[in-house]
């Protein structure tokens, strides 16, 4: 059976993304992958956040990073799915998108990658690289994209 990962992220277009990806796995009658990426950077910064309030003797752990992304996928996944009959699975990860989403579709043995496109300007992405171009270049199958 086919499998197609859809990328959630906290956005309309994501989540229209993620809607348009199960239609789709329906009429063919895949299953869907939901993930979504915490970067190392937002990881970093809830963690310090939260350990600078003072007296609060709590951590916030990779493992509860991850199962938040995991929730965040599967929430995500229950509001947009609704009626559309499709079998889908949440996964969430922590780390560079680009390598995470690679790395989550080979792992589920996904041929079909969905995800949302982000504007940047040219100096943005000559600087900071292009998510999505880098997995259409590094995918071995198709891919999606849907931008705002």
């Amino acid at each position: 059976m086919n499998k197609a990962l859809a990328v959630v992220e906290a956005s309309e277009s994501a989540k229209e993304l993620v809607t348009e990806a199960g239609e789709l796995a329906e009429g063919v009658g895949a299953n869907l992958v939901l993930l979504h990426v915490t970067s190392d950077e937002e990881y970093e910064k809830t963690r310090k956040s939260l350990e600078s309030i003072p007296k609060l003797e709590t951590s916030y752990t990779a493992g509860q990073a991850l199962e938040g992304a995991r929730q965040f996928a599967e929430d995500i996944g229950r509001e947009v799915l609704e009626g559309i009959e499709v079998e889908y699975e949440s996964t969430g990860r922590v780390g560079d998108e680009r390598d995470e989403i690679l790395s989550a579709a080979e792992e589920f043995g996904c041929d079909h990658v969905f995800l949302a496109g982000r504007k940047r300007s040219p100096t943005g992405k000559a600087i900071f690289g292009d998510r999505t171009q880098s997995v259409i270049l590094d995918f071995d199958g198709a891919v999606t994209v849907v931008t705002e």
